[in-house]
């Protein structure tokens, strides 16, 4: 097997977890379920990822790709933060291992332990650069609650004022709730 299509074959197998993972949970997901749903044979599965448990651990690594907020005037930090979550959730929300982990954080413990660290590793250095460390600390764990807010609301239960918003309408509306929180 080529190297390309090595990395096709994976490419499919995380895709076909993490949307398995986010109907199902952990619990309910099995490694035939994720096999059938990439149209391969379980031992394929297996020989990529080793465990149920090592195929998880892979569906759910998050890069929030975060921008370089230090770069970005503080009047404006607030939006490109929810404008950044929103494009990022807009483009394909099945597919986001964001997405996938915090349904999954609801219900398991390992998957609730990774987004603390997602969250302790990216979202508060990334503040840290804009706002410095002392405020960073203080605000990244409200941001995250707003922001994650944000994505439960629209993107998992689907509620129905907040998914009619348009992506302009959303950064408009928790932009200025982000200010507050970071103003402290």
């Amino acid at each position: 097997m080529t190297a390309r299509r090595s990395e096709e074959t994976k490419t499919t197998i995380l895709r076909a977890a993490r949307e398995r993972f986010a109907a199902q949970g952990y619990e309910r997901t099995t490694i035939r379920a994720v096999a059938a749903d990439a149209e391969i044979d379980p031992s394929m599965v297996m020989r990529y990822f080793g465990s149920k448990e090592q195929l998880f651990d892979a569906a759910l690594a998050v890069d929030l790709r975060l921008p370089d907020l230090s770069a970005v005037p503080a009047a404006e930090l607030p939006a490109a933060l929810v404008r950044h979550f929103v494009q990022r959730w807009e483009g394909d929300p099945a597919d986001d291992a964001l997405l996938v982990l915090l349904r999954s954080a609801v219900t398991n413990e390992r998957a609730a332990e990774r987004m603390r660290e997602v969250f302790a590793a990216q979202v508060a250095p990334a503040l840290a650069a804009a706002l410095g460390p002392e405020r960073a600390a203080r605000a990244a764990g409200l941001v995250s609650a707003q922001l994650l807010g944000l994505a439960l609301t629209r993107y998992l239960l689907r509620l129905p004022a907040v998914a009619a918003l348009t992506p302009d309408d959303l950064v408009a509306g928790l932009a200025p709730a982000l200010a507050v929180t970071l103003a402290g």
